[in-house]
């Protein structure tokens, strides 16, 4: 049986994930995932990697990636510790989005690790690949030299004669 995904959300009374999917045969069907044993507490990337390795679900969610069903279950998180959806959609949005003048060196593994697959998720929305209507094999660039070009100190000869 082979299904495509349409919609994927979340309800949040009861809790559920809903998706919204076309057969073979061209209906659209709904399926609801009710969500049970999770609480304001609960690792929202442990329950979505759950939920889509379930054999029941499994093949239903094929098409969904884990970075959503995680996103769904962190809105659920959100509502269930009180937060508006506005809350928690802008709490989401941070977390994806990378600080330019953040320090990365001062981050734990885990938060690094974070900001690193945000990273590749951001690279790989973004790169142009050999299908792509506009992709150009060799692309040459002519950068003005306005200002003068800054110095830097760790490439000036030193004493050691390196």
């Amino acid at each position: 049986m082979s299904c495509k995904a349409r919609k994927c959300g979340i309800r949040f009374e009861p809790p559920a994930i809903v998706l919204v999917y076309e057969k073979t045969e061209g209906k659209t069907r709904q399926r609801i995932m009710p969500i049970r044993n999770f609480s304001k507490f609960s690792d929202c990337s442990r329950a979505a990697e759950q939920l889509k390795n379930n054999p029941r679900h499994k093949q239903y969610l094929e098409q969904i990636s884990l970075k959503q069903l995680e996103r769904l279950y962190k809105l659920l998180r959100g509502h269930l510790k009180g937060e508006t959806l506005e809350a928690s959609l802008d709490g989401i949005r941070k977390e994806e989005n990378i600080d330019p003048n953040e320090d990365l060196n001062k981050l734990d593994d885990k938060e690094l690790a974070k900001r690193k697959s945000v990273m590749d998720e951001i690279f790989e929305k973004n790169r142009k690949k050999k299908d792509d209507p506009d992709f150009e094999y060799n692309v040459e660039v002519d950068f003005n030299q306005d200002r003068a070009v800054e110095s830097c100190g760790w490439d000036d000869n030193s004493e050691d004669g390196f």
